[in-house]
C-alpha cells in the first residue's frame, strides 16, 4: 500500500464503488473493444491511447482519443460498435481478486455501499453479476445515465452521495478519472492498480492511498482511511 493520506476526524460511513476495472477485470476488454470499434469505421487509434482514457465516460472518450472531427462524424456509431465488440469479449471478464470478499467485509463493518458506475444500467447489472453476491450487498446503484456529465466531472459521485446522504464517504476506483471525479465532489478516493494505472499517477491525481487489488485493500483495511475512521 502506498499513501498520501493526511487523515480526518470525521467518521466514514459510506463507500462509493467504481465497477469497471475496480470490482471487475474489464479494462483491457474495453480497450480492445474500443480499438475494434474505431477500426470498424476506418479510424486507427493506438491501444495505449485508448487504455489511458478508459474510465472516462464513453461520451467523452471518442473525442479524447481521436479528436472532435471523429466524434462529430462517427461518435455515436463508434459507441454502438464498442458495445457490440465488448459483448464479443464479455466471457473473458471476471471479478477482480478479492472483490466479493471486500464488499462482504465492508458491509459487515457497517458501511453503506453504493455503486457509482459510468456504464449504462444494463451493462452495470451484467458486470455486477460477475461479483459473487455483490448485488445483494449494495444499498443503492447509480449508473452513467443517472448523471448529466460523465467522469471526470463530479456528477456521478454527487448523484451517488445524494442517494444515501452520508456523513462522510470514500470512493474506490482504478483510474485517474475516478480520483478526479471523487475529488471534485469533495470525496477521498482509494486507488487500485487493477486498471493498469501506476501508483504515482493515482497519487498525483489525489488518491489517498493505492492498493494492488481489492484483496490487498482488504488485507490492509485497518491501515486506510476506512479502517482508521472506525478506530
Amino acid at each position: 500500500m502506498t499513501s498520501n493520506d493526511a487523515g480526518s476526524d470525521s467518521r466514514i460511513d459510506t463507500v462509493l464503488l467504481d465497477l469497471d476495472g475496480t470490482l471487475v477485470d474489464s479494462v483491457y476488454q474495453h480497450t480492445t473493444a474500443w480499438r475494434a470499434a474505431f477500426r470498424d469505421v476506418g479510424v486507427d487509434v493506438a491501444s495505449h491511447r485508448i487504455h489511458r482514457s478508459i474510465g472516462m465516460g464513453g461520451d467523452r472518450l471518442v473525442a479524447a482519443v481521436a479528436g472532435e472531427s471523429v466524434e462529430n462524424a462517427v461518435g455515436d456509431e463508434v459507441r454502438a460498435r464498442h458495445k457490440e465488440r465488448l459483448d464479443e469479449r464479455f466471457h473473458e471478464i471476471v471479478a477482480t481478486d478479492g472483490a466479493a470478499e471486500l464488499l462482504e467485509e465492508l458491509r459487515t463493518r457497517g458501511f453503506t455501499l453504493v455503486l457509482a458506475s459510468s456504464a449504462d444500467k444494463e451493462l452495470s447489472e451484467r458486470l455486477l453479476d460477475l461479483v459473487e453476491g455483490g448485488a445483494s450487498l449494495l444499498h443503492d446503484r447509480v449508473a452513467g445515465g443517472d448523471a448529466d456529465e460523465s467522469k471526470p466531472a463530479p456528477d456521478l459521485v454527487e448523484v451517488a452521495l445524494g442517494s444515501v446522504d452520508p456523513q462522510r464517504a470514500v470512493m474506490l476506483g482504478d483510474t485517474v478519472w475516478d480520483v478526479e471525479s471523487a475529488g471534485r465532489a469533495g470525496v477521498a478516493c482509494l486507488g487500485m492498480h487493477t486498471g493498469g494505472i501506476s501508483t504515482a499517477e493515482l497519487l498525483e491525481a489525489g488518491a489517498a492511498s493505492v492498493h494492488d487489488t481489492p484483496r490487498d485493500l482488504l488485507e490492509h483495511l485497518d491501515e486506510t482511511l476506512l479502517g482508521r475512521s472506525q478506530g
